[in-house]
Formats: structure tokens, C-alpha cells, sequence
């Protein structure tokens, strides 16, 4: 990453609320499945970085709904947790058997999602 988008990374960082982090996070791996969905080539590199990018996304979001320190209410958080469940078994079942109208649901869950977290829902 050159200096410049690492000064504007922090930047934005700095600026915006988490929420508003967490939101711009899930639009970009909604973007890039879209991006695989849209321009289907069959599995490849790209497919397996969204996914990747996606899934470590969800890993980051189960593991804060875990900790005890976590300000939301524990219903908020079984909730979150139950669609990073699915969006793993959905990711592991893409890796398996690709079929870019499986991307749908992680799609639509990102952006829902990413709407939320901006008061846009």
C-alpha cells in the first residue's frame, strides 16, 4: 500500500464511527462478490480472495460478539453470531461446489447488514 492510502486509511479510520467502519468493510466484500457473481468466469484467484476477504470479515465480527466486554445485548450478539455460522458454511459450500448464484445470500446478508450499522435500514 503506498504512503498516501496508508495516511488516507488512517484518516478515515480516525473520522469515522466503527459502525460506520464496520458498514464501508461489509460493502467492500459485498462489492467484491458482486464482482465474481457479475463477471462469473468459474473459480479462480478472484473468487477465492473475496471469499477470503468475506470470511475473515466474519471471523472478526464472531469473535467480538464473544467477548463479554461486547456492549451489545446478548440477543444482538447470538443473532450476529448465527449469521457468521452461515456465512461460513455458505462460504465452505461456494469453495466446494462454486455456483455464482450462491454468492446471492452473502451479498444480500453484507449489505442489509451494512445498512444497519448506518441507520440506512
Amino acid at each position: 500500500m503506498s504512503n498516501a492510502a496508508q495516511a488516507y486509511a488512517r484518516t478515515a479510520q480516525t473520522s469515522s464511527s466503527p459502525r460506520e467502519i464496520e458498514a464501508q468493510a461489509l460493502l467492500k466484500a459485498a462489492r467484491q462478490l458482486q464482482e465474481i457473481q457479475s463477471n462469473w468466469k468459474g473459480p479462480d484467484k478472484n473468487m477465492h480472495n473475496a471469499l477470503l476477504f468475506n470470511r475473515r470479515l466474519w471471523s472478526i465480527f464472531m469473535s467480538a460478539v464473544e467477548n463479554d466486554t461486547n456492549p451489545q445485548s446478548l440477543d444482538v450478539r447470538q443473532n450476529i453470531a448465527n449469521i457468521g455460522v452461515f456465512v461460513m458454511k455458505q462460504t465452505v459450500e461456494m469453495q466446494m461446489n462454486p455456483d455464482p448464484a450462491k454468492l446471492k445470500s452473502l451479498i444480500d446478508i453484507n449489505c442489509n447488514l451494512a445498512a444497519g450499522l448506518s441507520g440506512r435500514a
